[in-house]
């Protein structure tokens, strides 16, 4: 019976040391990142330490087929019952090699372990090899190739239990049978406390790549999926009694007066939105950005209103989207977007504009499937959409799509033949990795985001282009532009993805319809990109009742006040302070408030969530 016992340790031991072998591939991976944010080898070891309790439970629920098949060879012992553990455990190596080499890819682009909302994206599998750079596809996929091996080969050589005609012992079967189970369930919630395990166990560090590489990459994908099918029975961020959460939010929105500041010369211009992919605030000198990397933008700040206390609410392009049109804020795991029985319950900002008779149109150079966002913008009722396909043939393109200088002169020469006013939304590409766009990457420095900064340079020098081509045009005197992110993305600052600053982004008014006395100033109300809808309709005197999660950011009278969202949490800012959290972690990722205003600036950030995932469920 030492066999049993010993065949059912030597599994248990291989499964640890093959998360910790697939762990360590990960920081190397990674190695470059980790030199950029200068963090100690003793820090990085801590990864393989705090690792552990996880890595135990986790092997513990591998490890429930190959329990049960020992115990039916503790008294029947026929070869085919070998073979049943060799493939489950082959199966099982290859699944979790897949789940690294998957965390590996993302992390650099979106700074996240793998969750439910990530499985989503898998019904499109080539949007996801297009966002990457076709060396580092075949880098991960030789990377998952090797994990594999390795550990399959590992497995058969040393851990594999070849059991046959072992000596009937029924005593120490039924202790096997006894015993082991509760062991093993003691291992998976990760001992006798009154609340199980969870990825906080294996945070410890500031330095969000190793808190990554720390939770066991199948512990976490189950929680993701698991709360996920669980969200949709009930609010899993429920902070307080309802009542209480509406109260706080509706205090957050009541203003005294509904009033605007009028900033245009007309209640009726011609509206483009530019919307661009993944641009921080630490791109915009005036932010806080180093100088050198959008100068065109810069230039056309002279000529408009620069928001300086901005911020996307999410972190994926759908998100934003959704944010921009719909007036609604991101939220946890999932997005509206790839659900299209609740764009029905949504305002929309481009059907508002079409009751007032404008003409709509979206321009995008690459392909619209990726987060269902075509799905989203067909619903919203845009007489033209343009992406990839509709384009013409000759037009210069990378892997995922039409470079940024080609689409955007396509418009300025398409809105010439369209009906005024118009309202026109382009989104932008060139600054999504691969970042393959064909301008020369004349900024050397940046250190791990050189690549998406001389992107960034590239998108500013075609927006150059395309407002020196558009003031030629009969339509420009009478529009207004509103350039904005969809999302933030890494900065060379590296900040933390939970902070204040990562989810920073820049928004600029622009156009000749902004008054004189206008030009040039920078308005430091703070607010989000789901603000959009009801400060451009309050201009034009429109009824904005239906977007009420956007407030007038022209209202001097508006509270200040911005949101984000993470994975499995949020964060709130306030003139006095802010905080971001994750509800599976005690602590909170930052909190610095005024003493004054601790208490009611968690209750208003958490009020605010709660209710935002409240009405994402009901609608």
């Amino acid at each position: 019976m030492k066999q049993i016992l010993g065949s059912f340790f030597r599994q248990l031991i291989f499964w640890i040391l093959f998360f910790n072998f697939t762990r360590l591939v990960f920081v190397l991976y990674h190695i470059r990142l980790i030199s950029v944010e200068q963090i100690s080898f003793w820090e990085v070891a801590g990864v393989f330490y705090h690792s552990l309790p996880l890595d135990l439970a986790t092997a513990c629920y591998f490890m429930t087929i190959p329990f049960l098949v020992l115990m039916v060879q503790s008294v029947y012992s026929p070869r085919w019952l070998n073979l049943v553990n060799k493939i489950y455990t082959m199966i099982m190596i290859t699944f979790y090699a897949l789940t690294a080499a998957g965390e590996m890819g993302i992390y650099s682009e979106w700074k996240t372990k793998l969750s439910y909302k990530v499985i989503n994206y898998m019904r499109n599998p080539s949007e996801i090899y297009n966002s990457a750079e076709t060396s580092d596809f075949f880098i991960l996929l030789l990377l998952l190739l090797i994990m594999t091996g390795t550990g399959i080969f590992i497995y058969l050589r040393w851990f594999y239990p070849n059991i046959i005609n072992l000596l009937r012992n029924w005593w120490f079967s039924m202790g096997f049978l006894l015993i082991t189970p509760c062991l093993m369930f003691l291992g998976m919630r990760g001992g006798t406390q009154e609340i199980p395990i969870n990825q906080s166990e294996s945070f410890f560090s500031t330095h969000n790549l190793l808190n990554v590489a720390s939770v066991n990459n199948v512990f976490n994908l189950y929680i993701s999926v698991f709360e996920n099918l669980q969200n949709f029975d009930q609010n899993p961020y429920v902070f307080m009694e309802e009542h209480v959460a509406q109260k706080l939010v509706k205090q957050i929105y009541d203003v005294e007066k509904d009033t605007t500041i009028n900033i245009l010369t007309t209640r009726r211009p011609n509206i483009v939105i530019i919307m661009l992919e993944s641009w921080s605030a630490d791109l915009i000198e005036d932010l806080g950005g180093k100088p050198g990397i959008t100068p065109e933008f810069r230039r056309l700040q002279e000529g408009g209103i620069l928001f300086s206390e901005i911020y996307s609410s999410g972190a994926r392009s759908e998100q934003g989207m959704a944010s921009i049109l719909g007036g609604f804020p991101a939220h946890p795991v999932s997005c509206i977007t790839i659900q299209p029985d609740k764009y029905s319950k949504l305002p929309s900002l481009s059907q508002s504009l079409e009751k007032e008779r404008y003409t709509t149109a979206f321009y995008f150079g690459g392909q619209l499937i990726y987060g269902n966002i075509k799905g989203y913008i067909f619903y919203n009722g845009f007489d033209k959409i343009m992406e990839i396909y509709d384009f013409p043939d000759d037009l210069p393109r990378g892997k995922l799509g039409i470079h940024d200088e080609f689409t955007l002169d396509f418009m300025a020469d398409d809105l010439t033949g369209e009906k005024q006013p118009f309202f026109a939304i382009l989104f932008t590409l060139s600054t999504h990795s691969p970042w393959d766009q064909p301008f020369q990457k004349p900024l050397t420095w940046g250190d791990n985001e050189r690549e998406w900064i001389n992107a960034a340079l590239y998108t500013d020098h075609c927006l150059g282009e395309f407002f020196e081509k558009a003031r030629e045009k009969s339509w420009y005197d009478s529009t207004l532009f509103i350039i904005v992110a969809d999302h933030s993305h890494n900065s060379y600052y590296n900040w933390h993805p939970h902070s204040r600053e990562y989810h920073r982004i820049p928004m600029l008014f622009y156009g000749n319809v902004i008054r004189e006395e206008f030009r040039g100033t920078c308005w430091p109300k703070i607010g989000n990109q789901h603000d959009i809808a009801t400060t451009l309709l309050a201009q034009m005197n429109v009824p904005a009742g239906k977007f009420h999660w956007s407030k007038n950011l022209f209202n001097p009278y508006v509270s200040d006040f911005a949101y984000f969202t993470n994975e499995n949490g949020g964060g709130w800012i306030r003139p006095g302070g802010y905080f971001s959290f994750d509800k599976h972690i005690p602590d909170f990722y930052f909190f610095k408030p005024s003493v004054k205003r601790q208490d009611t600036l968690v209750m208003e950030g958490k009020a605010y969530l709660q209710e935002v995932f409240r009405e994402y469920l009901e609608d």
